[in-house]
């Protein structure tokens, strides 16, 4: 089954370019010790706001930090953001859409409006208000982009749930007496696990770009930690006389925002049977 997936996922060019960034940034974060050509937070204010050079490839920032240097652990940042905020999304969605979706009933309905009052509230702006009771921290960045991201993979959840629990292999267990806790870990979940994966790939792109958007607006990511949002924030204020603070930074989110909506895109392809060539 892994080598069919394989083998429909890679006639796919744009999932597979997709593929080679999401693994491009996972090697940059665990050798930017190595392979970073300076101290990302190393001041030198006898290099401040210089333009792309041999000796600082991608410029220096207004305190003669290196670009190059704070991109590659910018990278990190980003991942780290994304996979943990999509994970505890991922947790709650799953087992809230299980729920809804197995027992059916006033449990169904009283998730599911819980998941309508949610949908009400603009996500970002939900964000920024829990914000503003809080410390703006990664941790508490992640925590509050997963908290606020689940509504998705419920209703995900809760669709394929719907259709598996009314399957001959469910009934089956149930007649042989398996516990409800057992045919939803061990004969759903499983056979969710596509729809899921798929949810949880394209939520990291938008985790990472939410963060993004929270550090350049100063809530985000405090400095001087890396990020690449607030690292926007400096291009922000010197975008007259210091364009590369911007742009690089800038296409780094759009680099990594699209890999990973083409890789999500892909797979979801690749394990679509009504979508196979």
């Amino acid at each position: 089954m892994a080598g069919d997936f394989w083998q429909r996922f890679r006639k796919n060019r744009l999932a597979v370019a997709g593929l080679a960034v999401v693994v491009l940034l996972f090697v940059l974060s665990f050798l930017a010790p190595w392979i970073s050509p300076y101290d990302a937070g190393a001041i030198d204010l006898k290099s401040i706001l210089q333009p792309p050079s041999a000796k600082h490839p991608l410029g220096t920032d207004p305190l003669g930090r290196d670009v190059l240097s704070r991109m590659i652990w910018g990278a990190g940042i980003s991942l780290k953001v994304g996979f943990v905020a999509t994970g505890i999304a991922i947790v709650i969605g799953t087992l809230l859409g299980a729920a809804a979706g197995y027992y059916g009933r006033w449990v169904d309905a009283l998730i599911m409006r819980f998941v309508d009052i949610m949908l009400c509230f603009p996500t970002f702006f939900l964000i920024l208000a829990v914000i503003a009771f809080l410390e703006p921290s990664i941790w508490n960045i992640m925590i509050i982009i997963g908290a606020t991201g689940w509504m998705g993979i419920t209703r995900l959840v809760r669709a394929d749930f719907i259709s598996l629990k009314e399957r001959d292999f469910v009934l089956a267990a149930r007649a042989i007496g398996a516990s409800d806790a057992r045919i939803i870990f061990r004969h759903l979940l499983p056979n969710a696990m596509a729809s899921i994966l798929v949810a949880a790939t394209l939520g990291v792109a938008g985790a990472i770009l939410t963060e993004s958007a929270l550090s350049f607006l100063g809530i985000g990511v405090q400095p001087p930690t890396p990020s690449w949002g607030n690292m926007l924030t400096a291009g922000k204020d010197n975008i007259d006389i210091a364009w590369w603070l911007s742009l690089y930074p800038g296409l780094a989110i759009l680099v990594t925002v699209l890999g990973y909506n083409l890789l999500g895109e892909g797979i979801r392809d690749a394990l679509d049977p009504r979508l196979r060539r």
